[in-house]
């Protein structure tokens, strides 16, 4: 998450050596980018806190039927009329709704 703050807060930082302080960073030009260590450690937890927040958006991302699932299920619905496959979709879907929730 550091060096994803520094890229935030400093966009112009091509170059970052070391995870812990100090560290050096330079733009593009080779000249050194002088970094306030309070922002970063500041956006660092912005970041982390942002992150956190969409736990749920990931488990539910891992989780979730696959699309052709969803394909074959709303084509059969759909155009052959028979809506098996699809109530067993949306259930899954639901079931991985609620057990993520946001919140």
């Amino acid at each position: 998450m550091r060096h994803q703050a520094i890229y935030e807060l400093y966009p112009n930082v091509v170059q970052i050596k070391g995870n812990q302080q100090p560290t050096e960073q330079w733009d593009k030009d080779g000249n050194i980018v002088i970094i306030d260590e309070n922002a970063v450690s500041t956006k660092e937890s912005e970041l982390q806190t942002a992150y956190d927040n969409q736990e749920y958006a990931r488990a539910r991302k891992e989780a979730y039927p696959v699309t052709t699932e969803f394909m074959e299920a709303y084509t059969e619905k759909e155009i052959g009329g028979d809506d098996t496959k699809w109530n067993e979709y949306v259930t899954k879907y639901n079931k991985v709704r609620t057990d993520n929730p946001k919140e």
